[in-house]
């Protein structure tokens, strides 16, 4: 896909990051991953991200990358995938060309590898890893990988196929700098943990578009979320605030790690034999998962034309 293609799709609608599957032998589980992705296909996200963070990216061996996005490709249709990508600058360019190769439309350079860096360093390493393949890229702006304007300005200057910008610092000021001197050269995306609860701030930030979890587990509550929240309509966002994502905040919160636990348990609640997350990961708890299945079953059937309902 051409990067200024995929760009006009990040910014279309709605995002998510499926769960990567592994099976009893802790490898990946290629037939349980494409019949999620098929389900998930058939709602309105307008792109899904393979490998990506809720996809347990970190715990993924370069070599599997490829297959997961292969397999994503297989079974999405139309809808566009993203791979994930990260680690130092080498490996990050050999992981990218290597998500380009197996079919990836565009890459997301996640944080590199624990230490800080400066500015400088922050260039080097994206400008690299853009030049590195002819398609679209986006940046994750979080943790120790936080860009300033200035920095992002020089970027977009040097590469053409950086079209995206997602943010998980919550840093509102920062984004609002970023969305006012940037305007449309990119498009923005929210990337905060549970992205829903942080959804109208953002907006008001100029982010239209973020990357939903729950839409893993729950597809049409989390695309009548997002229908809600771009038509304003805060009686709608609120209920479902209150009814679901708090709840489920309560208990994502209850160990370190759970936003991806969490949502993994509920793909299996919906019948999906993703299977556990790997280490340094653990489940949720036996009582934990009963309160997932209290919280999920009332949208366990919605169907996808629920969600564009009031």
């Amino acid at each position: 896909m051409d990067p200024l293609e995929l760009k006009q799709a990040l910014g279309a609608g709605l995002l998510s990051f499926p769960v990567t599957p592994f099976g009893a032998d802790g490898l990946f589980n290629r037939k349980a991953y494409e019949a999620h992705v098929g389900w998930l296909a058939g709602f309105d996200a307008t792109v899904l991200f393979a490998a990506g963070g809720t996809g347990e990216f970190f715990s993924l061996e370069p070599s599997e990358i490829p297959d997961i996005v292969a397999a994503a490709k297989a079974s999405a249709g139309a809808t566009p995938i993203v791979a994930g990508c990260g680690y130092g600058t080498r490996m990050a360019v050999s992981i990218a060309k290597s998500a380009e190769k197996a079919g990836a439309d565009g890459i997301l350079l996640l944080p590199h590898y624990l230490m800080d860096a400066s500015q400088e360093g922050l260039y080097q390493h994206i400008k690299t890893v853009c030049q590195s393949v002819s398609i679209g890229v986006m940046v994750y702006n979080r943790d120790n990988s936080i860009l300033t304007a200035d920095t992002l300005s020089r970027l977009c200057d040097a590469c053409p196929n950086l079209v995206g910008f997602k943010d998980g610092s919550g840093d509102i000021a920062l984004v609002r700098r970023i969305t006012a001197t940037m305007g449309d050269r990119l498009t923005y995306l929210g990337g905060m943990p549970t992205a829903e609860l942080f959804a109208d701030a953002y907006l008001g930030a100029g982010v239209t578009t973020y990357s939903s979890a729950v839409f893993n587990f729950v597809p049409a509550l989390a695309q009548k979320f997002y229908t809600a929240l771009r038509a304003g309509n805060l009686e709608t966002t609120n209920r479902i605030l209150i009814d679901f994502f708090y709840p489920f905040m309560d208990i994502r919160n209850r160990q370190k790690g759970y936003a991806v636990s969490a949502v993994k348990a509920g793909v299996r609640l919906m019948g999906f034999d993703v299977g556990p997350v790997r280490a340094p990961l653990t489940d949720l708890t036996a009582e934990e998962v009963r309160m997932m299945e209290a919280l999920c079953e009332p949208y366990r059937n919605m169907p996808a034309t629920a969600q564009a309902a009031e």
